[in-house]
């Protein structure tokens, strides 16, 4: 079995203006992609886990989300951090829709995304992290048995209030994987 990080997309990885879908609306957080490389330099597979409820509200295609994914991920694999692949939820109960309108077992705090990565590429859940800015997206992961949980600030501003889910706080995403590979390696 294989160890593996996982990131909550808006807010950890991209400033989060809301339904964020587009290039044009697309900004890194600072530190993010050299602190995902020091993840993949550490043997650790790089994940995106993602609600995308915009798709659901009819707010953009699934196509533009899609497009957006293969831009950003291909600016993880030219710095050295290859993101293996997005997992990403594009329902909500309440579309507008309606093909996308159904209550799932993918739509954090629901596991259901990082439960199929764990099954997709035997991963063991007791040796992979999670970074989110959300106390769902640490539920989540605590129910997948994902075991470090760290809830980072929104938008990578200040440490957020420790949450019953998450097992350690940062700011953002580089001190968090700074604090993780001190004690994982």
């Amino acid at each position: 079995m294989r160890k593996a990080a996982f990131f909550d997309r808006d807010g950890v990885i991209n400033i989060d203006y809301g339904y964020v879908h587009a290039q044009e609306d697309w900004d890194w957080i600072p530190g993010v992609l050299d602190a995902a490389k020091r993840l993949h330099e550490a043997g650790y597979l790089l994940f995106i886990v993602t609600n995308q409820s915009g798709i659901a509200r009819g707010m953009f295609p699934e196509g533009a989300f899609l497009e957006l994914d293969a831009r950003v991920r291909a600016e993880f694999a030219a710095c050295g951090a290859p993101i293996e692949r997005t997992y990403f939820c594009p329902h909500h109960p309440e579309a507008s829709v309606p093909e996308y309108r159904l209550a799932c077992n993918c739509r954090k705090p629901a596991p259901g995304l990082i439960l199929q990565a764990i099954r997709d590429y035997d991963l063991d859940p007791a040796a992979c992290v999670m970074f989110g800015d959300s106390p769902r997206d640490m539920a989540a992961a605590k129910a997948a048995g994902v075991a470090a949980r760290f809830l980072l600030g929104k938008d990578g501003k200040e440490t957020p209030a420790p949450c019953p889910e998450c097992t350690h706080t940062a700011k953002d995403l580089k001190e968090g994987v700074s604090d993780f590979l001190q004690v994982a390696i």
